[in-house]
């Protein structure tokens, strides 16, 4: 019923099955049942290994203490003996994967089964250890409505709640919520109203927005004193904008009287003067209770994504008081870039065109490799939304999804572009946070907003995972103005130090000598289009046109290894020569002693495949040859596939991918 269930006692388990196999034959245990409720009398054989045996039954009862694992109530006569991962989705008849369940709990369970993420374990057991109010921070993507919903879950086969009420900032994800719920068998109404008053009794409770619950605070302090409550509170940090002044006093006085909280945001966040009900602060800076942020995740290879930020210039000009004013969008200062950028976004002006033609090349690049990839520009407002579709309909010869508040059916758009394989979404909001459409992967940062925030919120939208397997890099284009840059510098600060720590561990898999010079390909610099290229941000710092060239000349003239791009010739020499660069100098930089590596085959040749991946993806930016050509030529030469190759074959497409990028920048 819940992944985390049973991994805490294993080692309880395992000794109570060997104490008690020696009294069996004198103590008179209480009859047990399987999962399915059928009174079990002897032993199955071994083909019907789908119960569990008499000596498993009796060390889960053990384990249990002779109390349902689920509700706490003692286990009576017939008491159930349960998988916690379910035997029909391949969960084992082992006392690892078993629980003691009353009839009730058991059968009101079914198939039902999340198998959670160890940061998601770790916070729920965080969380049902003590009645505090709790603040998760997880990066987006993590699976913040998995761990709320199992919590409840949790909380409700305890009896310690009766009712559900999720807080969202916008209409789409109610359903989206409700949705997520109902796999879980927790019933969420996602239509009710104020008007309502009362909630259906087939319920277990509402998805509602906060604007609903600051219109009347009250009714819904009404509710949650009829019924033990759980509220979740999802993008809590909304509370605390200007524009949402009246929420906080609204949330404070409508769940104040609630049994239990949960807080949910994708960062951490501030409220200086504005404090939001419910949350520690700490010099103004939230303190949450579990924290999973986007550098931990990426480490965890199976959560997020790395992500690139080609920043592109131009020149604007506009009217102010009569005079015209002329700057570029990297020149502008806090008086000017208000004005600058609303230039720039401005649908009939080059600028922004040339954007989404650049962006358009790119994902039709990716889609030779992920056929269904899509992509999403966030706009300023809603108007400027409908322009950038006209122009993208026009690129791409394709109708563009537009999902805007005014357009009553935006939610049921976000679920087609989301189901379907279509290039494009305009959005202002409702896709900048919390919707879930893994397929982005490209993206346009054409808002006015300039908050890290809001920033950080669109980013979340392109660095999930969609599979253990997904290589993709994605890609947001930004324009080259302060702080957006700062803000992309902060993260790739995070990305290429992690990935730094797993392509280092490949290249030792591979003998590498005792010095290297920062070979990682990690963040491709990336050409302009129309609109002017300002800068690469990389490796958390940011390098001008001018300064990548001298890069690249220095990197030819010393030999450097192709795998290494200019940005990261240039970060090397600014490493060695204390800022300055240079125009002829050898800028290696010793490798620490690291120990033989430990690791077993499989693990060696996934972290090889990874580099190759990485590789792969590199030279399809430089040359524009599809992925599946640069495979399927590696598959004639060097024979099989690189899911069968060897580790010595795998390696040899290494060297074969090296040479071809040699030969490929030396054009």
């Amino acid at each position: 019923m819940w992944g985390w269930r049973g991994h805490s006692c294993w080692f309880r388990i395992f000794t109570c099955h060997i104490a008690v196999t020696l009294v069996i034959p004198v103590i008179s245990w209480p009859k047990v049942v399987s999962d399915d409720g059928s009174q079990m009398t002897e032993d199955p054989p071994p083909d019907q290994r789908r119960r569990f045996n008499s000596s498993e039954r009796v060390a889960l009862f053990l384990a249990a203490d002779g109390q349902c694992t689920a509700c706490g109530q003692p286990l009576e006569p017939g008491w159930h003996g349960d998988h916690v991962r379910p035997y029909s989705v391949g969960g084992a008849t082992d006392v690892t994967n078993g629980q003691a369940l009353c009839p009730t709990c058991n059968l009101s369970k079914g198939d039902r089964f999340v198998e959670l993420r160890v940061w998601q374990e770790e916070a729920l057991r965080r969380f049902l250890k003590n009645g505090d109010d709790f603040l998760a921070v997880a990066t987006p993507g993590a699976g913040k409505t998995t761990f709320a919903l199992v919590a409840a879950e949790k909380l409700m086969d305890r009896h310690e709640i009766e009712k559900v009420i999720v807080v969202v900032p916008t209409s789409h994800l109610r359903k989206q919520w409700a949705e997520a719920a109902n796999r879980l068998n927790i019933k969420l109404d996602r239509s009710f109203s104020n008007g309502q008053t009362v909630l259906a009794s087939d319920f277990d409770g509402v998805a509602v927005t906060y604007a609903t619950i600051a219109a009347q605070p009250l009714l819904w302090r009404q509710m949650v004193s009829r019924k033990r409550t759980l509220v979740v509170f999802d993008e809590i940090h909304h509370a605390g904008e200007d524009a949402n002044l009246s929420w906080g006093a609204a949330l404070k006085q409508a769940f104040d009287g609630a049994a239990r909280r949960i807080l949910l945001s994708g960062t951490p966040f501030r409220s200086d003067g504005r404090p939001i009900p419910f949350v520690t602060y700490d010099e103004g800076k939230c303190v949450p209770s579990y924290n999973y942020d986007y550098g931990t995740a990426l480490r965890d290879r199976t959560v997020v994504r790395p992500i690139a930020f080609p920043a592109l210039d131009g020149n604007v000009r506009w009217r102010d008081a009569g005079a015209i004013i002329s700057t570029d969008l990297a020149d502008t200062d806090e008086k000017t870039l208000t004005n600058a950028l609303r230039s720039a976004l401005d649908h009939e002006g080059k600028w922004i065109g040339s954007v989404l033609r650049r962006a358009d090349e790119e994902l039709s690049l990716l889609r030779q490799e992920v056929p269904d990839a899509g992509g999403l520009v966030v706009a300023a407002d809603q108007y400027k939304a409908r322009q950038y579709a006209a122009l993208l309909d026009s690129i791409t010869g394709e109708k563009t999804t537009v999902a805007i508040s005014d357009d009553p059916d935006a939610s049921d758009h976000i679920t087609r572009f989301d189901k379907g394989t279509s290039k494009w979404i305009v959005a202002v909001q409702m896709v900048s946070e919390g919707v879930d459409i893994k397929r982005l992967a490209v993206g346009v940062y054409a808002s006015r907003t300039k908050t890290e925030m809001f920033f950080r919120q669109v980013v979340g939208r392109f660095v999930r995972m969609r599979s253990p397997e997904d290589e993709t890099t994605a890609t947001l284009f930004i324009p080259s103005i302060q702080p957006l840059l700062k803000y992309a510098q902060d993260i790739e600060r995070t990305v290429e130090a992690v990935l730094a720590e797993q392509a280092k561990a490949a290249r030792e898999l591979r003998g590498e000598g005792s010095q290297t010079t920062l070979q990682l390909d990690l963040v491709q610099p990336i050409d302009s289009s129309e609109a002017l290229h300002h800068s690469t941000v990389y490796g958390g710092q940011s390098y001008s046109e001018d300064e990548l060239i001298r890069a690249k000349n220095v990197a030819e003239a010393v030999g450097a290894p192709p795998t290494m791009t200019p940005a990261q010739m240039a970060s090397a020499i600014r490493m060695v020569t204390g800022g300055k660069l240079l125009t002829t100098a050898t800028a290696t930089i010793p490798a620490q002693p690291s120990a033989e590596p430990e690791q077993d085959l499989t693990s060696q040749k996934t972290d090889v495949r990874r580099v190759i991946r990485r590789l792969v993806a590199q030279l399809n930016r430089i040359t524009e040859t599809p992925h599946a050509l640069i495979h399927h030529q590696l598959n004639q030469q060097l024979g099989g596939t690189i899911a069968t190759a060897t580790l010595e074959s795998l390696n040899k497409r290494v060297d074969v991918l090296e040479r071809q990028l040699r030969n490929a920048r030396g054009r």
